[in-house]
């Protein structure tokens, strides 16, 4: 129950918080595991370019941060979890709302731990695609997300 609540508050943070707010996306569901986040971009006055599509800026600002934010969530304390590189292929113009839905299995987090054990730290690579409500893709975003131990972390 409460972390049901805690990922309902952490989805209100997230919209309510000016640096995300500015994007034009909104985050409509949070799984309480962190294994699931969903956000929607609707075309707006706020996400509207010059020739009426939705701004690049604002495909990419509605889903930068959240491959960070769920594997801090999700693999706990200990761990340190830095955006190292990211690309944007956009695949046709936002002339609505778009979504986008983020997962991190299991079988994912058990790899990464099983990693670190071995290694000084790990780069993860995932990707994600905005789409429409038919589900045509209009960009997809590939992301590296840089994942250490806290004793992995160097000064």
């Amino acid at each position: 129950m409460f972390s049901s609540l805690s990922s309902r508050l952490y989805r209100i943070g997230f919209n309510l918080f000016p640096a995300y707010r500015g994007t034009g996306g909104r985050v409509t569901y949070v799984a309480p595991d962190w294994q699931e986040v969903r956000v929607k971009l609707p075309l707006s006055w706020r996400t509207r370019n010059y020739v009426g599509t939705i701004f690049g800026g604002s495909i990419y600002g509605a889903v930068d941060p959240f491959y960070m934010m769920m594997l801090l969530k999700s693999l706990g304390d200990g761990y340190v979890v830095w955006d190292k590189e990211a690309e944007i292929r956009f695949k046709k113009p936002g002339r609505e709302t778009l979504y986008a839905t983020f997962t991190i299995t299991d079988e994912e987090l058990a790899a990464i731990r099983a990693e670190l054990e071995t290694s000084e730290s790990v780069d993860r690579v995932y990707t994600v695609d905005l789409v429409d409500a038919e589900g045509v893709v209009h960009a997809t975003v590939r992301k590296t997300v840089y994942v250490t131990t806290d004793q992995g972390t160097r000064a």
